[in-house]
């Protein structure tokens, strides 16, 4: 199990690049299956989910190949409707290909998927929407069984704003017959580069970004050659490192605009940051004012993803701060964590109620989930003297070369390979 050996107090100068978005990269692989001609997706990161969900699209008959940073996917003897149940279970993302397995064999059979253990996330609302795509729909076993003889546009209305059901349900629906209109769709920027790369394949997905979303079905589509947005939590991560540590760091690759909560958060507490093109910087000194109150809510609000890092950045800031996560039942587990580097921070169901204190002091923690880890990780950056980060293995699924990223801001951080 490997583990950070950290130590804290220096501030961070320095540019970093930002990767390509694990949560657009992940559909995008799921999307690939849809044609049998070569999928070719540029700057893909080699993080830990990534890597699972290429082992599935091999487990399914596609034949992959990394030429640096661009993966190669080719299709085309793909024959196998079978998600592994191993690599569902490590992987909650696996979920996304039922509908596009669906799509190109007419049947698909998943075990219940996986990920971080952080609230039920069911997946009902995925089945509700496949089955009124004509869909029929077993559950045994812990395994999902699907099959379909015909794909049949309809009006879908979506309980809640779900990204991964709107995301399956447009995969679904790309090779079907007629019209589907998803009804409170979400609008998470990933979602408009699903669109836009099944756009470039020959679909007709219009409206992601908006609640409405509308998918003409086509017969075919063809390959396609792809370069996915830049991750917003990995951007946001940084950005609230260098709040906690102090420092100037401009982040190359960036979008502003996807993550303007956490800028408007940021800019509130002293952060001075501006944006030109596609590139983010930032300047922070010691002192932080009160973050006040935040509330995870589905885009354009502040995004669950990075509830966790700011909540250790609440935790050196002045005053209080109350932190409610609407999202997922059990995502403060870092919580702990944090109280044993000094952190003062009391959790009362859904609300985290954060009281400010001078400096967080070294200590040895454990990642319980992804970006829970990421907190840890800024929260040990920041303290004085020495911590380890132990169960590296969640933070691997979603940051690549975190330390050395890092590391070239002037963090001192390395890896111990156990």
């Amino acid at each position: 199990m490997d583990k950070f050996i950290i130590e804290g107090g220096r501030r961070l100068c320095g540019e970093v690049e930002i990767q390509s978005a694990k949560n657009a990269v992940l559909p995008l692989l799921a999307a690939s299956i849809l044609t049998d001609e070569r999928v070719i997706i540029h700057r893909c990161p080699r993080i830990r989910d990534v890597l699972n969900m290429i082992e599935i699209l091999c487990e399914l008959g596609c034949k992959t190949s990394f030429e640096g940073e661009t993966l190669v996917i080719d299709s085309a003897d793909a024959a196998n409707h079978e998600i592994p149940s191993a690599l569902a279970k490590e992987l909650r993302s696996s979920v996304f290909m039922l509908g596009s397995v669906i799509a190109r064999f007419g049947k698909a059979r998943i075990a219940y998927p996986g990920g971080c253990d952080i609230g039920l996330r069911p997946v009902d609302l995925h089945l509700k929407g496949l089955k009124s795509l004509n869909v029929s729909i077993a559950e045994e076993g812990g395994y999902i069984n699907c099959a379909c003889d015909r794909l049949i546009g309809t009006d879908i209305l979506l309980d809640c704003p779900s990204v991964g059901a709107t995301e399956n349900i447009i995969l679904a629906s790309v090779k079907g017959e007629g019209v589907t209109v998803i009804r409170n769709a979400a609008k998470e920027p990933e979602i408009c580069d699903l669109q836009n790369f099944l756009n470039r394949m020959g679909a007709k997905v219009s409206g992601c970004g908006t609640s409405t979303v509308r998918v003409e079905g086509v017969k075919k589509l063809h390959g396609v050659e792809y370069t996915p947005i830049p991750d917003r939590i990995e951007a946001g991560t940084f950005l609230i490192a260098a709040a906690m540590c102090g420092g100037e760091v401009a982040l190359k690759r960036a979008s502003a605009d996807n993550i303007a909560a956490l800028i408007h958060k940021l800019r509130e507490i002293s952060c001075k940051i501006t944006v030109k093109n596609d590139k983010i910087y930032i300047k922070s000194g010691s002192a932080r004012k009160s973050l006040r109150m935040i509330e995870t809510m589905p885009y354009p609000g502040f995004p669950t993803d990075l509830q966790a890092p700011v909540t250790a950045l609440a935790c050196i800031s002045e005053g209080s701060t109350v932190i409610v996560e609407n999202l997922f039942e059990t995502r403060f587990k870092h919580v702990p964590e944090l109280i044993r580097m000094g952190a003062d921070i009391t959790v009362r169901g859904r609300a985290a109620f954060v009281r400010g204190v001078p400096v967080l002091h070294g200590a040895d923690v454990v990642a319980g989930d992804l970006r829970g880890g990421a907190a840890l990780t800024l929260a040990a950056l920041s303290a004085e003297g020495m911590s380890t980060v132990t169960d590296l293995s969640h933070i691997d699924r979603g940051y690549s070369e975190f330390e050395y990223k890092l590391s070239a801001l002037g963090a001192k951080i390395r890896r111990i390979r156990v």
